[in-house]
């Protein structure tokens, strides 16, 4: 830890310094902008619209009539920028003089597909979607409303390439794969951070409420060398929500479970507020879930577990400077979960128990820096999680199977960019920087002799430089690691072209390398139960680090025509994985034979290729539509052998990744404040384990069925005395019951077996006021 507070201490430092210089730097002009915002067809104002003066750190919302008033701007011509979703940006340039007001009214067409926008998780730094060097796609508010999805998890599968899943009977443990890959072959990360440790993707996407998300940033593949070399599948990047205007909102949903008396009760609320002069902001959210256990098939035993929870956080920021800006965010979640039989009585009374109890806490703080040119950006940020988990995890009443995990994941850097006007042969930003993550990992069994230590110490410097006009970006980048896990340092290289012959169609090519160290995964900390025994993981001695080269081509073309809006992509991509990691069964026991032991260890080696499609069409205001769908093949080089039973065939295709799947997500408002939303997901069949127990003698390979997932929504608004708007919204979450039929029953079930959708057909309602 002495290394950890050496860098945390030399961080503070940096923040407290440079927010002070820059805040000597800082001083009153009282030049003021002010206006309004409003629809250009309706005429109507539009509230909550960012308004943005450009190449500084100055933004602000308008209020609930449409206005806004920005004090103190920096002297000298400057651009201001209208932004909202939904809506073309617009634009204005104008030249503040001391003790000058001025005026800036906008007119906003809207743009239901969101053609471009702002990202920063192609390079770290904010770019037009358009000219980014690798494709990001984004997952903004208007999803996971649409799609009444309460938590990342339920939001997340409405992307191309990406695949949300349930790994457990018992205790619901859920992964995100980005191109059929596990979910640690991708990287989670929290406003650019990647503080989302093992411990916490264990359940840790549905513990992030959609109420403290702005928007997700995903990038499918390696991407940039700035996020580190185990994004090897891509980056889940969770911007959080920032306080850009005082506001306040509060709703609840409320799920009958297989329509059933089993219900879901999500209730949210938030509050944001800013000082009058812009300044400073705060944003504060809560989120209350209490889900009950779901019994699909009558045995006694939950296949959806029970979940008691409550997510509480804030996010400040202060501007201390035209051109600079310190930012703080904390969350923290408190959550009870339990799977299994006899869900009232003590855990080690029932036959099967998987009970965990997370307290979680998570926090940030960076400070934002430019120069007043624009050329020069620099920033420097600490964040921190903690997480305190109880659990138990037994079969037969076992009363030894309790344990405790405590997870402390730390990370500290800085990063510098420079704006050429022309390097060498055209416009350029050079970025580079440097970055320490450590992870401090215990997990105790206290009824056996059985514990895990780990801590990993990752040292990592970039550099990545990006050539960028309209027509060419090409950004080469390489970072370099130092893992204590691995002797030498890893080098990562990293390569994005993008060529558009016109505005609105982009080619681009991507190659990036990477690695995964041989430590413990989300999946070692959660055990599962097959045959009334616990399964165990362990890594094989020897084991070495897996390595990665990614490549992906794609197309990108945007066309408006008359009331209609297209875009349409489509891209190749292939994954070549040396000394893969895969599990077999070793056929030894532990724990006085109640738990069997897996082992981790390294195979022949895999290729995972195929190619992802995704249309998005909006027609003027009343209808639009988003689907994507991708075609794949994953497989190992040799065939791969996974059960220690030697009639049980190896297998060469890599389990739960199936050859297609995809989404749509369509919305349309016959008249006014009134929606129809239809959403849904499809799985292809795949090839996935069934271990030995209630539903079958002998280890088989199981190749599933397909699955649609669809769902519909209704949804009303309307203002209520002028004071608040109230929404009333209701649904049905799969439609069509595409449900698992073939579950495992009772104390001897292979709770791994299963598959599909993640909930039955399900009714939905709710109602949220916002102020």
């Amino acid at each position: 830890m002495k290394t950890t507070h050496i860098f945390a201490t030399v961080v503070a430092i940096l923040i407290v310094s440079m927010s002070g210089h820059t805040y000597a730097e800082s001083r009153k002009t009282d030049a003021s902008v002010s206006g309004h915002v409003i629809d250009a067809k309706t005429g109507e104002h539009l509230p909550y619209v960012t308004v943005m003066i450009g190449g500084t750190q100055i933004g602000i919302q308008t209020s609930s009539s449409g206005h806004y008033s920005i004090r103190n701007l920096p002297l000298g011509k400057h651009e201001i920028i209208a932004t909202s979703i939904g809506y073309k940006d617009a634009s204005v340039t104008l030249e503040f003089k001391a003790g000058q007001s001025y005026e800036a009214n906008f007119s906003l067409e809207r743009e239901n597909l969101s053609l471009d926008g702002v990202v920063v998780s192609a390079t770290r730094n904010h770019s037009s979607r358009k000219e980014a060097p690798a494709l990001v796609n984004v997952i903004d508010s208007r999803i996971f409303a649409t799609t009444s999805s309460p938590t990342l998890a339920e939001g997340l599968t409405f992307q191309p390439g990406v695949r949300v899943e349930n790994d457990c009977q018992n205790c619901g443990f859920t992964q995100a794969r980005i191109n059929g890959l596990d979910g640690h072959y991708s990287q989670v990360l929290i406003d650019s951070r990647p503080v989302f440790s093992a411990l916490a993707g264990v359940y840790g996407l549905e513990q992030i409420p959609s109420s403290m998300i702005d928007r997700v940033e995903v990038v499918r593949g390696g991407g940039s060398a700035l996020f580190g070399a185990s994004a090897i599948g891509g980056t889940i990047n969770i911007i959080t929500k920032e306080a850009m205007s005082s506001s306040a909102g509060i709703s609840h949903d409320l799920t009958s479970i297989g329509v059933s008396g089993a219900l879901d009760n999500n209730t949210s609320l938030n509050a944001s507020m800013v000082t009058d002069d812009g300044r400073g902001g705060l944003f504060v959210f809560g989120q209350k879930r209490l889900r009950d256990g779901y019994d699909a098939d009558g045995d006694g035993f939950t296949d959806i577990p029970m979940i008691n929870s409550i997510t509480v956080g804030t996010r400040g920021h202060l501007r201390v400077s035209p051109f600079s800006k310190i930012r703080l965010e904390y969350h923290g979640t408190k959550e009870f979960r339990r799977g299994g039989d006899r869900l009232d009585l003590p855990a080690h009374e029932a036959l099967i128990a998987e009970q965990t109890e997370h307290t979680n806490n998570s926090g940030s703080l960076s400070y934002d820096g430019q120069s007043q040119d624009g050329r020069q950006i620099w920033n420097a940020y600490a964040s921190a999680q903690h997480i305190r988990r109880s659990s138990y995890y037994g079969t037969g009443k076992d009363p030894n199977a309790y344990g405790k995990t405590t997870d402390l994941t730390a990370v500290f850097g800085g990063q510098y960019s420079y704006k050429f006007d022309c390097l060498l042969f055209m416009p350029a930003q050079l970025t580079a920087g440097l970055e320490y993550n450590y992870d401090d990992l215990n997990d105790l069994s206290f009824g056996y002799d059985y514990k895990t230590s780990q801590k990993v110490r990752i040292f990592g410097s970039y550099i990545q430089n990006e050539w960028k006009n309209a027509r060419w970006s090409l950004l080469a980048g390489v970072r370099m690691d130092k893992h204590s896990l691995i002797s030498r340092p890893v080098l990562s290289p990293r390569v994005n072209v993008r060529y558009s012959p016109f505005r609105d169609l982009s080619f681009r090519a991507i190659y990036a390398g990477g690695f995964r160290a041989p430590q413990a995964f989300d999946e070692d900390l959660h055990i599962s139960v097959a045959g009334g025994k616990r399964i165990r993981i362990r890594l094989a001695d020897n084991l070495k680090e897996e390595r990665s080269h990614s490549f992906s081509t794609s197309a990108d073309w945007y066309h408006t025509f008359g009331i209609a809006s297209l875009n349409l992509m489509a891209e190749g991509f292939l994954t070549v994985l040396k000394d893969t990691y895969a599990l077999r069964e070793t056929g030894e026991k532990a724990d006085g034979g109640k738990s069997n032991i897996m082992e981790r260890y390294n195979g022949s080696g895999a290729k995972v290729y195929g190619c992802t499609l995704e249309g998005r069409l909006a027609v003027a205001n009343e209808l639009s539509l988003q689907a994507g769908v991708t075609l794949q093949r994953s497989r190992y080089d040799i065939a791969q052998k996974w059960s220690d039973d030697p009639d049980v065939a190896p297998t060469q295709e890599l389990f739960r990744s199936p050859d297609c799947y995809g989404y749509m997500v369509a919305s349309y408002s016959p008249f006014r404040n009134f929606d129809i939303d239809l959403s849904g997901t499809y799985t292809g069949s795949m090839l996935t384990q069934h271990m030995a127990g209630s539903g079958t003698k002998v280890d088989v390979a199981v190749r599933t069925p397909s699955f649609w997932d669809m769902g519909c929504k209704i949804s009303y608004g309307f203002s209520v005395l002028d004071i608040c708007r109230l929404k009333l919204h209701a649904g049905i979450k799969n439609i069509l019951n595409a449900y698992q039929k073939d579950f495992d029953k009772g104390e001897k079930r292979d709770s791994g077996y299963i598959y599909g959708p993640s909930l039955p057909r399900s009714l939905v309602f709710g109602a949220g006021l916002s102020f």
